[in-house]
């Protein structure tokens, strides 16, 4: 819902998150663009309007989204006076974005935005240690050479995604030719990175 108390929720995901992908440097814009998405929301659509909020890597960028099911107030970039009390959220968000835009659909939209997250490539988070070595491994099970990679770069983390779920899925597979309980392997490596993302954050 688009309210006024779900923005500090949301900032606190963008935060975590990119925070996780190793973008620290990214996060004050990204939280600032959120709020200013939201609150174009509220003010031009309406308080508790069900919303959808995305968050992505899309080639080098983050990518945020919010979806709500007004096509006709589409946000408007303002040139507001001076002393003007409001009419400056779509210029602030101008101003921190690299790009922008509205993607209209049968009955709702998407506003979205991204903002250069300094990566060479969409390969390149600098997460630490974990980070790079389970990059290595996803090119060893070879995401990178992916063909929907190439024709769209925009997948490039969903692919990943599926290739991690298959790495897990084959050392589960490992630990229990082993003799091993995977239920428990399981538990474990979720406490670690629990206990190393609350030190992180």
């Amino acid at each position: 819902m688009a309210e006024p108390k779900e923005v500090a929720e949301l900032r606190r995901l963008v935060r975590l998150q990119l925070t996780q992908w190793g973008l620290p440097e990214v996060v004050e814009a990204a939280e600032l663009c959120v709020s200013e998405m939201v609150a174009n929301v509220i003010e031009h659509v309406g308080e508790r309007t069900p919303t959808t909020f995305g968050l992505a890597m899309s080639d080098t960028f983050v990518r945020l989204e919010i979806g709500d099911p007004d096509t006709r107030a589409l946000p408007t970039l303002l040139a507001p006076e001076a002393d003007a009390e409001s009419g400056r959220g779509m210029a602030i968000l101008d101003a921190l974005a690299d790009r922008w835009g509205v993607i209209l659909h049968g009955d709702s939209k998407v506003t979205w935005c991204e903002l250069a997250s300094g990566l060479r490539s969409p390969f390149d988070h600098a997460g630490g240690l974990r980070v790079d070595r389970a990059e290595a491994l996803l090119g060893l099970y070879g995401e990178k050479g992916d063909p929907r990679c190439e024709a769209n770069p925009c997948t490039v983390v969903a692919v990943a995604e599926e290739v991690a779920i298959d790495v897990i899925s084959d050392l589960l597979h490992w630990l229990r030719a082993h003799g091993c309980d995977p239920d428990e392997a399981l538990g474990r490596a979720q406490m670690h990175f629990e206990a190393e993302l609350s030190e992180a954050v």
